[in-house]
């Protein structure tokens, strides 16, 4: 077993089309700033992981379902269990833009 075969069952395409499906909810982009402006899923916002503490781009209600992405899933795992801890028991890890097969905008 490798280190990331945790990650396999993410699918970051049904992710974002559970999104697209799902009103009002927010996909959370937790890559760097410089990351994001490289490319990201249109509708994302940025938050990276780093700032996620300060709540920056994190809506007011906590019971908001978040579609939480990065470059692989393994930081968006780690975003998952800290907004978790911060009170947002909706947040989904759906994994890394690397895999992404839709548009992206820059």
């Amino acid at each position: 077993m490798g280190f990331f075969d945790f990650l396999k069952g993410l699918d970051i395409n049904q992710g974002v089309k559970e999104f697209q499906g799902t009103p009002g909810a927010v996909l959370l982009d937790v890559r760097t700033p410089q990351e994001y402006r490289g490319g990201h899923i249109p509708g994302s916002i940025n938050s990276p992981l780093q700032s996620l503490g300060g709540k920056d781009g994190l809506p007011a209600d906590q019971d908001t379902l978040l579609f939480v992405y990065c470059h692989s899933g393994a930081r968006s795992g780690q975003a998952v269990r800290l907004l978790n801890q911060m009170g947002y028991p909706n947040a989904k890890n759906i994994g890394g833009i690397a895999a992404y097969t839709g548009k992206v905008e820059h």
